[in-house]
């Protein structure tokens, strides 16, 4: 199905009025993408791909075209749109999504893998492409990603409180740079107010929530839903009883978890023992 096109003739979807506007500019100036590299101190392929819409790049580079074509904030207005709109994730997110960016505070426990608001790019590419993303669409998804981690990282953070199973720390990247900027990052996270990063040894055994990864959305009218995923499949629980067992399973779980200073320690630890790459 086409894109929808406002009577200007302009996308309405953001991603695509995004990288329309920055065609349209650049066409305006009569500037090559090379020139444009130039003038900016960007490799001039980034903007390309900013045009074709496969990926948004970060809010400097945007911050930086705003003032190169004289359009103060359009274009970081548009850049914010575009990697905030919910319909670059998937349909069974939907409704997820929409409650997460409600919530007044998130707790969350990961079985294996670093949670998407913690996750660096690198991590998050890599992460999407064993889950089946690639092209175009990998990027996206990533660049999506990213976009949510102005939940816990904006002015108006969300209070977070994340429990990691020590196999989130045990399953490194393939890339050893990447994975000490992905601990450097969770170290850094661990140390933000309204972040509570918990690790929860192996020693601690068996536990309720053993098999999958469940989050808790506390909303502004009071109510508290849960969402639990694994690899291929998400269910939201909307059902208060069910909601208040998997709460205290959850509470029972950070008693085994070792508390936010012991947890930043262990994970500085970790950092300071993956080789560095040899210089080349």
């Amino acid at each position: 199905m086409p894109n929808r096109r406002a009577v200007t003739g302009r996308s309405r979807e953001p991603r695509a009025r995004f990288a329309e506007e920055l065609r349209r500019l650049r066409a305006e100036r009569g500037d090559s993408l090379r020139r444009l590299g130039e003038r900016l101190g960007w490799d001039w392929s980034l903007f390309g791909k900013m045009e074709k819409g496969e990926t948004l790049g970060g809010p400097e580079v945007v911050e930086a075209l705003d003032q190169y074509y004289e359009t103060p904030g359009l274009l970081l207005a548009l850049w914010e749109l575009a990697t905030n709109d919910k319909t670059q994730f998937r349909e069974r997110y939907q409704r997820y999504m929409k409650l997460e960016a409600e919530a007044t505070s998130l707790c969350h426990y990961a079985v294996g893998v670093v949670p998407g608001l913690l996750q660096t790019p690198a991590y998050a590419r890599e992460l999407l492409a064993v889950g089946g993303f690639k092209g175009e669409e990998l990027e996206q998804q990533v660049d999506a990603r990213m976009g949510r981690r102005e939940l816990v990282m904006g002015d108006d953070a969300t209070p977070f409180r994340t429990i990691l199973s020590e196999a989130v720390l045990r399953t490194p990247l393939r890339d050893t740079g990447e994975w000490r900027e992905q601990l450097g990052h969770l170290a850094e996270m661990a140390e933000i107010s309204n972040v509570a990063l918990h690790v929860l040894p192996f020693d601690a055994g068996l536990h309720g929530l053993v098999s999958a990864d469940m989050w808790f959305l506390r909303l502004p009218d009071g109510r508290t839903v849960a969402y639990t995923e694994n690899g291929y499949r998400g269910e939201l629980i909307e059902e208060t009883p069910m909601v208040e067992r998997l709460l205290l399973t959850y509470d029972a779980v950070r008693d085994l978890a070792l508390p936010v200073a012991e947890s930043l320690k262990l994970i500085q630890r970790m950092l300071e023992e993956v080789p560095c790459d040899p210089l080349t």
